[in-house]
């Protein structure tokens, strides 16, 4: 994946090391918004009329089709936040819910706001472990969490939640895929999700303003959905009382620009291959496992994991952050260390000039 530096002007520039809080756009990406509001500042409505249901509809296949879902068990939505808020309005609220403490605010948020019973479980090495002791010592319908955690990369193990969903037919499970899709070669019907929903600005590298929530077969059974309106229906004032689960997620129009971003990048994903992008990451991920590990910077329930993603919190302070920022490295602080993130346009170099950093300053 080494040509694909030259599409992402940012790592010419420095090293950027925080996909996990916003992915790159690359320079076929911005050609094509250019020439998408051009069309639209010289048609009009004309333009609006011609490209709105066209490009709108073969997103909604493309995302599908890039994750192994059913067309029309498909919603685009806005981002992930809005998505789960609009699901959650049609869930019965003595559903005894399962979180992970700590999880991304906007997981955990909308369910706790809603005063769902909640229980918890500690994010460590033994998160599985954990899990599968509170489903069987509680009565519990719904497990909610982020396939990939925002603050330090810890990854759920998908065999796991495969035989949990064995043993535990009826167990609902809602997943985040913010910091997860994009990453590997996922198969929505071959998983044990129900619902899976995930922004697309982080690995899917499509801008801000796009998503999409994904359904199994029977969800709507357990999730009563109250958000309407005309664009669900496809602008059919007879249609009200027939729109199908999915199209109550998108009560009103969908921005062109936002989600025509979101096919081109998924198309522009398919053709540098699912699996090839998977690997290049598990290989990034490795190294960067032993070269932060081989400095002690990582915690021991990272480092005792078989799998993880290439998402690191590391020890530091405020110091070490404004050293890193002043030699050219872009990351971010979370929780009390420094989140570094790596996707495929990253290289070993741009890792070894990281640790090359950190061996002089600690």
């Amino acid at each position: 994946m080494v040509n694909t530096r030259k599409h992402f002007p940012v790592l010419s520039q420095y090293v950027y090391a925080n996909t996990a809080s916003a992915g790159l756009l690359n320079d076929d990406l911005m050609e094509w918004r250019q020439e998408h509001d051009m069309d639209y500042l010289i048609g009009g409505s004309n333009f609006r009329n011609k490209v709105a249901e066209k490009l709108i509809g073969e997103t909604r296949e493309t995302v599908a089709g890039f994750f192994g879902a059913k067309k029309e068990n498909t919603a685009l939505v806005q981002n992930f936040t809005l998505g789960l808020n609009m699901l959650l309005e049609g869930l019965d609220k003595k559903e005894r819910v399962l979180l992970v403490k700590d999880d991304y605010p906007s997981v955990n948020w909308p369910f706790e706001y809603r005063g769902f019973p909640l229980s918890y479980v500690a994010l460590s090495e033994n998160l599985e472990a954990n899990i599968l002791h509170k489903l069987k010592s509680e009565d519990i319908s719904v497990l909610a969490l982020s396939l990939v955690q925002w603050t330090n990369g810890f990854k759920i193990n998908m065999k796991f939640l495969s035989k949990i969903k064995e043993e535990f037919p009826n167990l609902k499970i809602i997943a985040d895929g913010t910091q997860y899709c994009g990453t590997c070669d996922f198969d929505f019907e071959r998983s044990p999700i129900d619902v899976l929903g995930a922004s697309a600005y982080k690995w899917l590298l499509s801008g801000y303003g796009n998503g999409f929530m994904l359904f199994k077969d029977g969800v709507q059974d357990m999730f009563s959905v109250k958000t309407i309106g005309f664009n669900g229906s496809g602008h059919d004032l007879g249609a009200r009382d027939k729109l199908s689960f999915a199209r109550h997620f998108e009560p009103g129009h969908l921005d062109t620009l936002t989600f025509g971003s979101m096919k081109f990048s998924l198309d522009y994903l398919t053709k540098l291959g699912k699996g090839a992008i998977e690997e290049r990451l598990q290989t990034l991920s490795r190294y960067a496992m032993e070269g932060f590990g081989g400095l002690g910077l990582l915690s021991d329930d990272i480092v005792k994991r078989k799998e993880h993603s290439t998402i690191f919190n590391i020890q530091g302070n405020d110091a070490l952050f404004q050293e890193l920022t002043e030699y050219g490295v872009i990351c971010s602080q979370r929780g009390k260390g420094i989140r570094l993130s790596f996707h495929f346009y990253n290289n070993e170099g741009d890792i070894d000039e990281v640790l090359r950093i950190l061996k002089t300053a600690l």
